[in-house]
């Protein structure tokens, strides 16, 4: 019996991921391991928040007990459609003779930039379907078409942010050091504008996260190394230009051999169509971002709050911090399923496909304890998230909310030297 033969009727090991695990952890005061955290207790109780943690671990291990080729198959075709709208909308684009041809590529493109970026690399970099072990998407490898690299996203929004999930001081996302978004948050001149640099950062949000990626701020306090500040620069910079190159060289240069059928502006109509896909997945991502962070009633909380929680308290953390959008099936999947931000945050690293059935056990928990489902249309959270970025635009009256105030300043450096202290005990 030849090789071939011998395998060629071997039983395929069915895939399983009962055992897959990158859920954040909660977080620990390794200084006070005796502190409990306060979250939650203005809810419910610690043997409430522990009873709401193992049935939320119940949900968890039901479906990572249940994926399997269903799954597989689904990302694999959603992979392949992404492709093939890629392919058309390039083959549309080279065509701006013929108007409707070019058009129809232009919005082809731009729906296989969102789907690659929204439902194929958040989720696939978020780990959800390592337990495949494919090659080609597995999250340790992958490398989205966006300029933010993918190590330092990965770091800044799978761990800072999933783990610190709205903690003032901890999740970097409040705002993006840009834009103030809560009360919490030290108000400066520049939130006078917070409406217009939030339109800038729709228009540009990828430059946003690939800037936001570098972590300036944490370099310029001391936080960060000079070597690890310099390698998250030199990265950004190889995959800015790579790009840069791709979009705006490669394909414009392809596009002069149309110049004797269409004329000397074909190269300038694919810059053009390649730029507009990328705004308008700019635009798209940044609504569902901020739609499922910043609405009204998302809540935020203090570090010292959070310190020791329990897996329920990071459970309920993530359920009070985040928003849903209500819509369709298509629109989920082209929002990568983040519309459904909430069950996103409870389970970052199980496939966003199966966050429509989490959603009814969710629910179920929270009107068993009494809690708040944040859910509206995409309207709703929209116009929610405008008339913050507006109200906490305004100055406050409070000196010590104010950052550059002296009060403002000295409550900081007071909770800095008790931080000290603490830790040097």
């Amino acid at each position: 019996m030849s090789l071939f033969q011998r395998t060629k009727h071997a039983p395929i090991e069915p895939l399983s991921a009962s055992a897959h695990n990158q859920a954040p952890v909660p977080l620990v005061d390794a200084y006070d391991p005796n502190r409990k955290s306060t979250v939650g207790l203005d809810l419910m109780t610690y043997e409430q928040l522990e009873e709401f943690g193992q049935e939320l671990d119940a949900v968890r291990q039901r479906v990572l007990d249940n994926l399997g080729q269903e799954d597989a198959d689904y990302i694999r075709r959603v992979i392949r459609v992404q492709k093939w709208f890629e392919v058309l909308g390039r083959i549309g684009i080279f065509l701006p003779i013929f108007p409707p041809a070019f058009i129809a590529g232009v919005i082809l493109l731009s729906l296989s930039k969102i789907i690659e970026n929204m439902e194929i690399g958040h989720n696939v970099m978020h780990g959800q379907y390592d337990w495949m072990n494919d090659p080609m998407i597995d999250g340790k490898r992958y490398e989205w078409d966006n300029v933010a690299p993918a190590q330092d996203w990965k770091h800044g929004h799978n761990f800072i942010h999933h783990t610190y999930t709205n903690i003032h001081g901890m999740d970097r996302d409040i705002g993006y050091g840009l834009l103030r978004i809560d009360d919490g948050q030290p108000w400066y001149p520049n939130h006078r504008f917070n409406l217009p640099l939030a339109f800038l950062l729709m228009l540009f949000f990828e430059w946003g996260v690939m800037y936001h990626g570098i972590e300036l701020d944490e370099y310029l306090g001391g936080k960060m190394s000079k070597e690890e500040f310099i390698a998250r620069k030199k990265r950004a910079y190889v995959k800015v230009r790579r790009q840069l190159f791709k979009d705006y060289v490669v394909y414009p240069v392809i596009a002069c051999a149309a110049i004797p059928f269409v004329g000397w502006w074909a190269p300038l109509a694919v810059l053009a169509a390649n730029f507009t896909a990328n705004l308008v997945r700019n635009i798209w991502t940044f609504l569902v971002i901020f739609c499922g962070h910043f609405p009204a009633d998302v809540e935020t909380f203090d570090e010292e709050d959070a310190q020791n929680e329990t897996r329920g308290q990071w459970y309920l953390r993530q359920l009070l911090g985040s928003a849903n959008i209500s819509g369709s099936k298509p629109f989920h999947v082209m929002t990568g399923n983040l519309s459904h931000q909430i069950e996103h945050h409870l389970f970052p690293d199980i496939p966003a496909r199966r966050y429509r059935e989490v959603k009814v056990d969710v629910q179920r928990l929270v009107e068993k304890y009494g809690l708040r489902y944040n859910e509206g249309r995409l309207s709703k959270q929209l116009m929610s998230v405008a008339r913050q970025l507006a109200v906490y635009s305004k100055k406050p009256s409070d000196p010590y909310k104010v950052g550059k105030s002296p009060e403002s300043k000295a409550l900081r450096r007071a909770k800095r030297e008790a931080k000290q202290a603490a830790q040097a005990a």
